[in-house]
């Protein structure tokens, strides 16, 4: 695509990298064939193709709009085009891009920057969403039926971990909801890798991984989150760590771009770097691990949820499935898997309409083969599919323990 960016566009500190995807489109269109946001609305700037545009003529100097913000926000970056894609443009970044420049043209109203500004003071900071979930879960009766369906039906409270260390050890990073909304899924992880010989060495200090932040365009501030990690984790991995694994795959999307984002740090780009290499989702690790060791008896029938940041980011499309049937679980089919659940971080709660959409939609396509329990790979898309108040909806890594005699 012919770009000629703007004198102030060049100035941009990304200008080269937004210059270099927007010449890789070419126009084709394949993407929408999978965006979910334009298999909705139909829209030709609701889809990734339309979008392109959009920051495109941003980049070249023309008039930025609410119209052109609200598009861009609409957009659930789920990475689907990024698949599809012949060309292999490099979508999701583009649009970080655009965004930032889109946000700072248009001012958002009180309303959205107070709410904006809420989930990223609430949602990364445990010490606050743990006390508000348990004051939410005692007035459940009281509560808007929009907000009750934002909490969780059951938590399955953690059992110990393991107390043994092996000589192959491994770092988790524990999530800012997930150790409230399923604090049992880390412990259950701990356990079933200390079956398999493989210690989880605590690291406190590290907190979210910073995805919250920048997507909710205050991008600094999620990479600041980003090199507090590092530091965190950088005196294990120079004990020799193996893996810093994530149960959240929207976790693990973002910390595998800790290389990328912070590439021009003089810094932490190559501590960054090494990050990157060493971020693995559970699922990579268990993969290459003797799994018929773990004794595991089953006969449930699931429906697997891939989430987006698993098969579009990560690229572990099939992964899990295939670790389930090995342990002998019985998958059902779930057609369109490769749609988004219309979790995507903040997005239902930015947007909550849409997302209620595409929930349904996928429930619809998950319930088809009429499994017992749904199990997915990250706690975003778990507790939003939940929500239904349908199917249970639970971490795949919990079945997985439950079912080792």
């Amino acid at each position: 695509m012919q770009t000629t960016l703007s004198e102030r566009a060049k100035s941009l500190p990304r200008a080269e990298e937004a210059e270099s995807i927007l010449r890789t489109c070419v126009h084709c269109g394949f993407c929408n064939a999978t965006c979910p946001t334009y298999q909705l609305l139909g829209d030709e700037l609701d889809g990734p193709r339309g979008r392109i545009y959009l920051i495109k003529q941003v980049l070249e100097g023309n008039e930025v709009t609410e119209k052109t913000q609200q598009h861009l926000d609409r957009c659930l970056s789920c990475r689907n085009c990024e698949t599809t894609c012949p060309s292999g443009v490099d979508f999701h970044n583009l649009l970080d891009i655009g965004r930032a420049v889109v946000d700072e043209a248009v001012p958002r109203s009180t309303g959205q920057r107070l709410l904006r500004q809420g989930l990223r003071t609430l949602v990364p900071n445990p010490g606050l969403f743990k006390p508000l979930l348990r004051i939410g879960e005692g007035l459940r009766p009281l509560l808007p039926q929009t907000v009750q369906v934002k909490l969780p039906r059951r938590i399955t409270q953690a059992l110990a971990r393991p107390t043994r260390q092996h000589a192959r050890q491994v770092l988790m990073l524990e999530g800012c909801v997930q150790p409230s909304l399923s604090p049992n899924t880390n412990a259950a992880t701990a356990r079933v890798l200390d079956r398999l010989g493989i210690s989880v060495v605590p690291i406190s200090q590290a907190g979210c991984c910073g995805a919250i932040d920048y997507h909710l365009n205050a991008q600094q501030a999620g990479l600041e989150r980003a090199r507090r990690n590092i530091d965190a984790w950088w005196p294990a991995i120079e004990s020799g760590a193996e893996a810093i694994v994530q149960t959240a795959s929207g976790c693990g999307a973002f910390v595998k771009d800790y290389g990328h984002l912070l590439k021009d740090d003089p810094v932490y780009a190559q501590k960054a770097r090494r990050v990157s290499e060493l971020s693995k989702d559970l699922v990579q690790v268990l993969q290459n691990e003797p799994l018929e060791k773990l004794g595991v008896h089953t006969d449930l029938r699931l429906a697997f949820h891939c989430p987006c940041t698993l098969q579009h980011a990560l690229k572990l499309g099939g992964a899990v499935e295939s670790v389930l049937s090995r342990l002998g679980f019985h998958l059902t089919a779930v057609p369109d898997s490769h749609l988004c659940c219309g979790s995507a971080g903040t997005y239902s709660i930015t947007q909550p309409e849409l997302s209620r959409q595409l929930r349904d939609n996928k429930m619809n396509a998950l319930e088809s083969g009429q499994p017992q329990v749904i199990v997915t790979a990250n706690i975003g898309c778990q507790t939003h599919l939940d929500g239904a108040g349908r199917t249970p909806v639970r971490h795949w890594i919990e079945l997985v323990e439950e079912a080792i005699q």
